[in-house]
């Protein structure tokens, strides 16, 4: 199976096919997170009363933490080795350079998954291995009303919107499931999902920084 497992990931199909089954699951956890974060606009106790639901879940939370880091690991891995493939693939230049077809969210993937790799780190060092003895909700509000981490937060969820823009269609791509008719509809449903995702999870940090009572009542 490990054999098998590896012959596939060897090739660049492969890695693509599992690059978009793990994009396809951390973009469904991304979904829900992006659910949870909506109650911080409902008020205080709605916010802390999210955050004890997921604290309920007790030895779940674990599991499920090391199968999001396993994902992000694999995902992060097989971009960074699908790169390297490219660029050994045309290691000089050519003399007139022609800008690749496509939109900003495909020109831009490496730039951003960076970003996002580096917003992870920080965001893991703000939020989980801090205190437990700090409510949630005081620690998103006085980190985010700080214009420096406001503002970094606000550009890593636009580069987050602006990866899940080709992310979305790329998968479709990757496992087969497209196709020319509804090649309009897919692409453009990626753009919505995308920029609907980025745009709401953009709001929390500018509230934060603009509202003096977010998340205190």
């Amino acid at each position: 199976m490990l054999r098998l497992l590896g012959g596939i990931i060897s090739t660049p199909l492969g890695k693509k096919g599992f690059m978009a089954l793990t994009g396809a699951c951390l973009g469904l956890f991304l979904l829900v997170h992006m659910l949870g974060n909506l109650s911080a606009f409902m008020g205080r106790r709605a916010f802390l009363s999210y955050a004890e639901h997921l604290h309920s879940l007790g030895p779940l939370i674990p599991l499920f933490e090391t199968v999001l880091l396993l994902l992000f690991t694999v995902h992060v891995t097989l971009a960074g080795l699908l790169y390297l493939e490219n660029l050994r693939a045309r290691p000089q230049r050519y003399a007139v350079y022609k800008r690749e077809a496509g939109h900003w969210g495909a020109r831009t993937m490496p730039y951003t998954g960076c970003v996002i790799l580096v917003f992870v780190l920080v965001h893991l060092g703000n939020f989980h291995f801090t205190s437990a003895e700090v409510k949630i909700a005081d620690l998103v509000r006085t980190t985010l009303h700080r214009p420096g981490y406001g503002l970094f937060y606000i550009l890593s969820m636009a580069a987050l919107g602006l990866h899940l823009s080709h992310g979305f269609w790329s998968m479709f791509q990757s496992l087969g499931l497209s196709h020319p008719k509804y090649e309009p509809l897919v692409r453009n449903g990626a753009l919505a999902i995308s920029l609907l995702i980025g745009a709401l999870f953009i709001l929390i940090p500018t509230l934060a920084m603009l509202s003096q009572r977010f998340l205190l009542e």
